[in-house]
């Protein structure tokens, strides 16, 4: 039995500290480095990235790297998703010494959870989700914590939430969205689920949802009465969010680098980072070339002078050496200048379903050839494209945007002197496989290239018929010389012809011989007829001596 930990209201304000502040679990996003600079710039808690808690059980390596963390980083709650309760106890047991609480991911509305049966598609499977969040509860001397997402109907979210409360759930995380809500339908969370949630559950309840800057929460706290206000993607942007503060991007770019450096990660995590805090730098036609400069950097240095370049291009207009001029005309109308770390405005989800309608009634026309869309100058479909192929349009407008690089997946190859195929590109012949065994087969060699070793193994055939016949031979000499002595002995000793006789024919049948021997009496006992199919020479003059030392 795990020794007894703090619940509900006492766990958040003793262990937790009453954290007001929280940065949500993110994949590829919430790591180490990422955590420690949003905590130094006003987060109370973090959380590490959702987990798998089977491979969390089987990959020491994923375990490792998931785990890593420092004094700084704490306190911590390690997020899981599964949808076994033991699989989910086994990965809790292995993370339980590295963190203060579990949290149970029952709130990703992605296809990627569609189709592993976790996150937000659990909340309809309410058996499961009770015995997931019980068993933790008993079983762990730390407690367990969700994350959820609403139904559409405030009251069946309020029985959700006493059904993980009552499970043993110790805080309750309330994204106000539905599954249904993500990507371009995101939309708008709805407080006043959370609101309801907050009023109808005795444990810390955390706000999710519509945090862009310290302005939303206060106003979430004030209307919800939550305990505490996690933010996901306005971290992203600004991690200085919690501190109330829009600073350059490069200054938390730099930063963050230099705990990557301290804490590594893999490149694709500084990369995605680096392009949400200049999002809108890079999306000024001015700096096109940098925005692909940082997609293919390969490492720390690389990011870094992408950073510096942005820096010194910016310095002077941020320090009031220069004037900014302001719109660019491409449609932009920010309130802060776009070096300046702020949030990232979606459009809304009627205006997107409003698009969508229109590009559908566009290619409609287009089928009907009443409407043709008129084609962007100096583009692909701007030239004499029209029964080209998707492929080749597809490469064509890749080599627009990079015309420097190879988009070929396959280099040249030389191709086979007696065929077409392509020449094996370690045959000592340059042929294909085919003709290459063929040559060796008929020519007897080999092609240590391709692995035809047809020399080699009639080499290895013939020297053990050789040492199969000389095994052979030998046998036959040393039965051979067994015989003599035999006959020899039968000769110098006075005994009866058919004596010796049969005691010949013993000898021979011990001695397995393959010689048949048909022996005749005949009336006369002093005479014996013998017929032998098998024999050897020597054999034969031996017979006929024995005979005529009867004879006379």
């Amino acid at each position: 039995m795990p020794p007894p930990c703090l619940l509900g209201m006492q766990f958040w304000k003793e262990s937790l500290g009453s954290p007001c502040y929280l940065v949500a679990p993110m994949v590829d996003a919430s790591e180490l480095a990422w955590r420690l600079l949003s905590r130094r710039h006003g987060a109370h808690l973090c959380y590490t990235p959702m987990l798998h808690s089977s491979v969390f059980i089987r990959d020491p390596k994923y375990r490792k790297e998931a785990l890593a963390s420092c004094v700084e980083d704490r306190p911590l709650i390690v997020q899981f998703c599964a949808n076994d309760a033991q699989v989910l106890l086994e990965a809790a047991l292995l993370a339980e010494p590295h963190c203060d609480a579990i949290d149970i991911n029952l709130g990703c509305p992605q296809a990627i959870a569609r189709r592993g049966h976790y996150g937000a598609f659990l909340q309809d499977d309410w058996p499961l989700l009770t015995k997931m969040v019980s068993t933790l509860h008993q079983a762990l001397s730390i407690p367990v914590t969700c994350k959820i997402r609403v139904y559409e109907d405030i009251g069946k979210t309020i029985e959700y939430a006493r059904m993980l409360e009552a499970a043993g759930c110790q805080m309750l995380t309330v994204h106000g969205r539905t599954k249904e809500q993500k990507g371009p339908l995101t939309g708008l969370a709805s407080w006043e689920h959370i609101k309801a949630v907050r009023e109808n559950v005795s444990i810390p309840v955390i706000a999710n949802g519509n945090i862009q800057c310290l302005q939303d929460i206060k106003r979430c706290l004030a209307e919800t009465g939550v305990n505490g206000v996690m933010s996901a993607e306005g971290n992203l942007y600004n991690p200085s969010l919690f501190e109330g503060s829009n600073p350059p991007a490069w200054e938390l770019a730099l930063e963050y680098l230099d705990l990557a450096d301290k804490y590594p990660c893999p490149s694709s995590f500084v990369r995605g980072h680096l392009f949400k805090l200049f999002q809108h730098c890079l999306c000024l036609p001015e700096n096109f070339e940098l925005r692909a400069e940082l997609a293919t950097g390969a490492d720390l240095s690389d990011f870094r002078s992408t950073v510096l370049q942005l820096r010194d291009r910016y310095l002077p207009y941020h320090e009031g050496l220069n004037i900014y001029p302001g719109d660019t005309g491409i449609g932009y109308n920010l309130i802060h200048p776009p070096w300046i770390c702020q949030p990232y405005v979606r459009i809304t989800p009627e205006e997107h379903l409003k698009k969508l309608v229109e590009k559908q009634n566009r290619n409609a026309d287009n089928q009907d050839g009443t409407t043709m869309k008129r084609p962007r100058e100096g583009s692909v479909e701007s030239t004499e494209s029209k029964n080209m192929s998707k492929r080749r349009m597809k490469k064509l407008r890749k080599l627009q945007h990079n015309p420097n690089k190879n988009f070929h997946g396959r280099r040249g190859v030389d191709k086979c002197v007696d065929c077409p195929n392509p020449v094996g590109s370690k045959c000592d012949f340059r042929l294909c496989k085919a003709c290459c065994k063929t040559k060796c087969y008929l020519e007897n060699r080999d092609c240590t290239g391709h692995r035809i070793l047809i020399k080699t193994r009639r080499e290895k055939a013939r020297e053990y018929a050789a040492m199969e016949q000389h095994k052979a031979e030998s046998q036959d000499d040393q039965q051979t010389t067994h015989c003599q002595n035999t006959w020899e002995l039968a000769i110098q000793s006075e005994q009866p012809s058919s004596l010796r006789k049969e005691q010949c024919c013993q000898s021979d049948q011990e001695n397995k011989m393959t010689t048949e021997l048909d022996v005749i009496p005949v009336l006369n006992s002093e005479s014996v007829i013998v017929r032998t199919s098998i024999c050897t020479e020597h054999r034969d003059e031996t017979y006929s001596s024995i005979l005529q030392c009867d004879d006379s």
